[in-house]
């Protein structure tokens, strides 16, 4: 029998690592890739599901729903960025009440209800508007019929919150980090998880996204709900094998906000000169009794740490008004993590296009393959997938092992240098997406189709290829490298709530587009003359709004490469900061320092 922990808690308590029973974990029997992969068919299913929806949804809304252009857009990257904000949430319900287990098993539940409700919603005739007569007179779906699909969309939304924000890290768990062994696999697991639910992308975006067009919406939808029940019965079957990570640390939020108000009621006191003297809960219960390496930014935030004797007894103990160094330590890696959160935000603005107006350049353009087959205008991003594939597995067969032989780095690149390869090519996928449709307009006015918006442009639609190829090798480079760093790097008793910090990056992405979609149609659209983002984009400039995506990745990409090359990794931080110091400092053995630590776990439940 296996029995390991982490130094993680209020009271330098441990994560201890059971099983399904609250026993001690056996390594032999539980854990482990296999059980790392029963917790990848839940968000192979997710991207299944999320992503045949949304890469198609936007021809629904507008030949079906006959909703405007950039009505259109703007429903979908708000329901995909409502998605990822709510992955905060689910971080926050997994750390704070629900365990990662919990929370994907109740979330997934609630996204299969959100599809069999879109199923129905796309089934029964009274749900969506009549068709168009000839194209014209075309009547937009009313309030009741887009209330419903709202409805629908929303329930998704928050099953793909709850659950996302869990996958990852439940999947982390499975593998022991102090063991040689097993913390090797880690190296593999982002890029291999990537990969498997890049598969889930593909099948979506060729098999159901063809379903969806020629079969019928009801039955791809059909199809993903029963994916996902089949996933939640095969994930709850492994409930057994599971290894689970219980943590005394109580709400990350609660734990940062305490930092903050106890910093803020501190702010008269005097800074001791020696830092041994701010409070640290380092105990019997920690290993080697080692205080925790203290760093000098931020050094308001110490304030939390300073222990005021002039106080009563049942002051100084809350935590909202005393907390250990390592705390303030831990709220302090976040904050240095956030400037990376921030211009890692614009890529997913960028990914956004690629399932909006980059589909509505295809639907324009020549899709034939042979005499009688044409590929669905969703189906193109089977190129974006694809390029996701390509580059995983070339990074992990080929680039991988070469740049560790450069960098002497097990897992080749760093994970800020992954990023910036992806935000790199997300800028040159925009100025391909730009000169694309520069063509496209010229072959417009050539043929005089600017009226005609329901007529095929004779231009082939694999011109787009380069805009969809370049963003996918970019997703495969920023998202492995988002995941791996806010995992990585995170406080440990905080990784499922960083996970969901981090899936807030394509949250706001998204919305960002959405902003960006508004602000141009506003700023370009006069009384007499059509905006950039017309309802027609043979009549629209589609080109200049791409152009200036390109030049706000640019921008951003100069901005996030100064962070990152100031940004110091925490294992390098905690080996830099001094050797860990058996000196507990005069104010740190105080006779009231155990009433403070249970009032600090107590605080934080």
């Amino acid at each position: 029998m296996a029995h390991h922990g982490e130094l993680n808690s209020c009271t330098g308590g441990k994560v201890q690592v059971v099983d399904y029973k609250g026993n001690p974990v056996d390594k032999t029997k539980t854990g482990g890739w296999l059980r790392a992969l029963l917790i990848l068919g839940i968000e192979l299913c997710e991207r299944l599901t999320t992503l045949s929806i949304a890469v198609n949804l936007v021809t629904y809304l507008v030949n079906t729903m006959h909703l405007p252009s950039p009505q259109s857009a703007n429903i979908v990257t708000n329901f995909l960025g409502t998605s990822f904000i709510l992955c905060l949430f689910g971080g926050f319900l997994a750390d704070s009440f629900l365990g990662r287990y919990l929370t994907i098993a109740i979330f997934a539940t609630v996204q299969a209800l959100g599809i069999g409700v879109l199923t129905i919603s796309t089934t029964l005739p009274q749900l969506s508007p009549p068709p168009c007569i000839h194209n014209q007179d075309c009547q937009a779906a009313d309030g009741a019929q887009l209330a419903v699909l709202y409805v629908a969309l929303y329930l998704i939304a928050l099953g793909t919150g709850g659950l996302k924000s869990s996958v990852s890290g439940f999947g982390v768990d499975q593998f022991d980090e102090n063991d040689e062994k097993e913390r090797s696999h880690m190296d593999y697991f982002f890029n291999r998880f990537f990969f498997c639910i890049s598969l889930g992308s593909l099948l979506a975006v060729t098999v159901l996204v063809y379903i969806q067009d020629n079969v019928g919406r009801s039955w791809g939808y059909g199809i993903c709900a029963s994916c996902m029940l089949l996933a939640i019965i095969i994930f709850l079957g492994g409930t057994r094998k599971y290894r689970f990570k219980k943590t005394t640390s109580g709400s990350p939020l609660v734990q940062i906000a305490q930092v903050f108000v106890a910093a803020s009621r501190n702010r008269k006191l005097k800074l001791p000169a020696d830092d041994s003297h701010l409070y640290d809960d380092a105990g019997p219960t920690s290993p080697s009794h080692r205080r925790t390496p203290h760093t000098h930014q931020f050094r308001f935030l110490d304030r939390a740490a300073i222990v005021d004797l002039s106080m009563e007894e049942a002051s100084y103990s809350s935590p909202w008004r005393l907390c250990p160094v390592r705390r303030v330590e831990e709220v302090k890696t976040i904050i240095r993590m956030l400037p990376i959160w921030a211009t890692t935000i614009m890529f997913w603005t960028t990914y956004a296009q690629m399932v909006t107006f980059s589909v509505e350049q295809a639907s324009t353009m020549k899709r034939n393959m042979g005499k009688n087959f044409e590929i669905p205008g969703g189906s193109l991003t089977v190129f974006f997938v694809g390029a996701i594939l390509l580059t995983l597995a070339f990074y992990d067969r080929l680039i991988m092992p070469l740049a560790r032989g450069w960098t002497g780095k097990q897992g080749g690149f760093t994970t800020l240098q992954k990023i910036g390869f992806g935000l790199a090519l997300s800028a040159l996928a925009m100025a391909a997406a730009a000169l694309t449709e520069m063509k496209r307009l010229d072959e417009v006015k050539h043929h005089h189709l600017w009226d005609k918006p329901k007529s095929t442009i004779p231009m082939s639609v694999f011109y787009l290829i380069p805009q969809f190829f370049l963003v996918g090798a970019g997703e495969a480079f920023v998202y492995t490298g988002q995941l791996d760093f806010f995992i990585r790097e995170s406080p440990d008793g905080m990784k499922t709530m960083s996970t969901g910090l981090f899936l807030t990056t394509l949250a706001l992405g998204f919305f960002l587009s959405s902003l960006l979609v508004s602000i141009v149609n506003h700023v370009t659209m006069t009384h007499s003359k059509q905006g950039w983002l017309s309802d027609n984009l043979n009549r629209g400039r589609l080109d200049n709004f791409y152009w200036l995506v390109a030049l706000m990745s640019l921008l951003n990409l100069v901005a996030y490469l100064i962070f990152a090359n100031r940004y110091t990794y925490k294992e390098t931080r905690n080996s830099t900061q001094g050797k860990p110091s058996t000196d507990n400092g005069e104010g740190l053995q105080l006779a009231k320092s155990t009433s403070a630590e249970k009032e600090c776990v107590e605080g934080s439940i």
